[in-house]
């Protein structure tokens, strides 16, 4: 006996049409999520259970609760699903019933499911990620409540020395306080970024994908983690577009008739991958010739921001070229001198 469970998943709440092929009868069913026992419904499923639902991030939760009940999860592409929608009349009944048929029909359009593990290590680069970004605010708050003193710190807030020059600033007692509170709150997030930092450094390690990636000039542990996370398994990938369309990193194209126009980039992929692509990329145009070029190349005929994206797109398909033919760096640098070579000669 198979069952297929299609759902309308919501943040509060979810709408399941349900179909026993025991006896071919299609249910339905409206769970709360903090009034109902979510788990004991499903729980009571044997046999092949399949559960498909929209492409939600508020999900996590109820994804991890079907692993552990053993039951298959298929995620599918929310636009996809609405497209494939018969009527213009939209209700979670009806989106319910329309992931079942879909379901059954073998029409599902599904999307690729990460790995516990890289869900694990994407979580975890995506906390720092917020980490990082807190700390930026409130030393940002500091540096300008030093400038209203005429002192500029610059940098030298994330230093003992420079959080003691700070204290030492003439404040009255409100803003004296606000100054302390601020410091404190600047040392713990720097604690636990350092907790998060070395968490991610020691996964970075143990991998030797993301040790392989991290031959390459530019690429660190941070980096490197991201990259391996988000593209595995690579076989989904036919070549080097495929990876650039999906990261977002290819340029949308508005063309018609005689007139063609290359727009921005998509950003339809990771985001946080493509901010780490960029940082490394700026970092890798220094050590390495060929890129240094294609930046100094794009920016004459553009400007920075593009020259920026443009090597963070070519940095991309490099890792993705190394990762695939579990190459290194300088094998990856060897093959593309030998076929300029080969060119040439030819």
């Amino acid at each position: 006996m198979a069952v297929y469970c299609g759902v309308d998943f919501h943040a509060r709440v979810q709408t399941v049409r349900y179909l026993k092929t025991e006896d071919g009868e299609i249910q339905e069913i409206e769970l709360h999520h903090q009034k109902d026992d979510v788990r004991a419904f499903y729980s009571q499923f044997t046999g092949k259970v399949i559960v498909g639902y929209e492409s939600s991030g508020y999900a996590y939760w109820f994804e991890e609760m079907l692993e552990e009940l053993g039951h298959e999860v298929w995620i599918g592409d929310a636009a996809e699903i609405r497209r494939q929608a018969r009527r213009r009349q939209k209700n979670d009944r009806r989106d319910a019933d329309l992931i079942l048929e879909l379901m059954i029909d073998g029409r599902f359009p599904r999307l690729h499911r990460q790995s516990a593990e890289s869900r694990l290590a994407l979580q975890q680069l995506r906390y720092r990620h917020r980490l990082v970004k807190m700390q930026t605010i409130v030393q940002n708050s500091l540096k300008f409540m030093a400038l209203s003193r005429g002192v500029s710190l610059r940098s030298r807030l994330t230093s003992r020395r420079g959080q003691e020059l700070m204290l030492a600033l003439p404040f009255s007692q409100v803003l004296g306080q606000q100054r302390d509170e601020l410091i404190d709150l600047l040392r713990e997030l720097g604690a636990k970024i350092k907790i998060v930092q070395e968490w991610l450094e020691g996964q970075a390690e143990q991998d030797e994908r993301v040790s392989r990636a991290m031959t390459h000039p530019g690429i660190g542990p941070l980096t490197g983690l991201c990259l391996v996370h988000t593209l595995w398994p690579l076989d989904r990938f036919s070549n080097g577009r495929k990876v650039t369309a999906y990261v977002g990193l290819d340029p949308v194209e508005d063309s018609s008739g005689e007139r063609r126009r290359i727009g921005e980039i998509s950003k339809a992929g990771s985001r946080l991958l493509r901010y780490l692509l960029v940082e490394a990329g700026q970092m890798a145009a220094r050590q390495d010739q060929d890129l240094k070029n294609l930046y100094y190349r794009v920016q004459m005929r553009r400007n920075k921001q593009k020259a920026k994206v443009a090597v963070a797109r070519q940095l991309l398909v490099r890792s993705f070229i190394m990762l695939r033919d579990e190459i290194d760096y300088a094998e990856f640098h060897r093959r593309g001198v030998a076929a300029r070579s080969s060119r040439f000669s030819a």
